[in-house]
């Protein structure tokens, strides 16, 4: 069973860079997008054999999550329980048999952390949705978790230490809950890989230098280890300042 999550930064630019094409050659039973930037009948994607279901900010041209699936799922969820995160089109959460998948964008702390403190409940509230979904079934959470957990998963950890996205309270975050009972897929499976990253920023070159950042996850219940049978990064695929990220469970 595949998985594939991708930050597209805006689908209708996207799909002007050969997403479609894109879409079919990673060939996945589940597809999460975020940072859609869309609102509902701006786009049309003819995805033969896929459910579809989107999460629009009220926002326009902002935020935004999708996912495509093969199999049509037993329930679908937008948002979480709590009113005040459910406006920016962040999470989606589809019920399957044997899982729960989560499609999340997350808040971007913002430059000199000024939306740090949303970004902590936000934390602290999504651990406590995914731990709450776990007790009933393992969950599969992935998405732009923008947060490098480790100063292996950026180029240049140390002028950026304390940025959004590395600093000490979103890192924190990210080790909370996988503390509690959850597993980085990709990191589980390449402990010790470096130069492996997600996102590029459109200055300075930084893809062509590979100068970039690893925020892009999937993060599973830790009783789904064993069934983890690949996890993996496509930077050869463009289209966006992300690339899609993939994991492989065998059930």
């Amino acid at each position: 069973m595949k998985f594939i999550s991708w930050n597209v930064n805006g689908l209708r630019a996207c799909l002007k860079k050969d997403f479609e094409a894109s879409f079919a050659a990673l060939d996945a039973d589940f597809f999460c997008l975020q940072e859609t930037k869309l609102q509902e009948g701006q786009v049309e994607l003819p995805l033969e054999g896929y459910h579809q279901y989107w999460n629009y900010a009220e926002k326009k041209g902002y935020s935004g999550t999708a996912i495509f699936c093969r199999e049509q799922p037993l329930s679908v969820r937008y948002g979480m329980d709590k009113p005040e995160h459910n406006t920016e089109g962040r999470l989606i959460t589809l019920e399957m048999e044997q899982f729960y998948l989560v499609c999340c964008y997350t808040p971007n702390a913002q430059d000199g952390l000024k939306r740090i403190e949303y970004r902590q409940q936000w934390e602290a509230d999504l651990r406590d949705y995914l731990m709450e979904l776990d007790k009933v079934k393992p969950v599969v959470y992935c998405g732009d978790l923008n947060v490098a957990k480790e100063e292996i998963d950026l180029k240049n950890p140390k002028s950026n230490r304390g940025n959004a996205g590395f600093s000490d309270q979103e890192r924190d975050c990210m080790r909370t809950l996988l503390s509690s009972g959850f597993t980085d897929s990709f990191r589980h499976l390449y402990p010790d890989l470096a130069g492996a990253y997600s996102w590029w920023s459109y200055r300075f070159n930084a893809r062509a230098n590979n100068a970039g950042w690893r925020i892009d996850y999937f993060i599973v219940s830790d009783r789904l280890v064993p069934h983890m049978t690949g996890a993996s990064i496509h930077p050869e695929i463009m289209g966006s300042d992300h690339c899609p990220v993939e994991l492989e469970l065998e059930f």
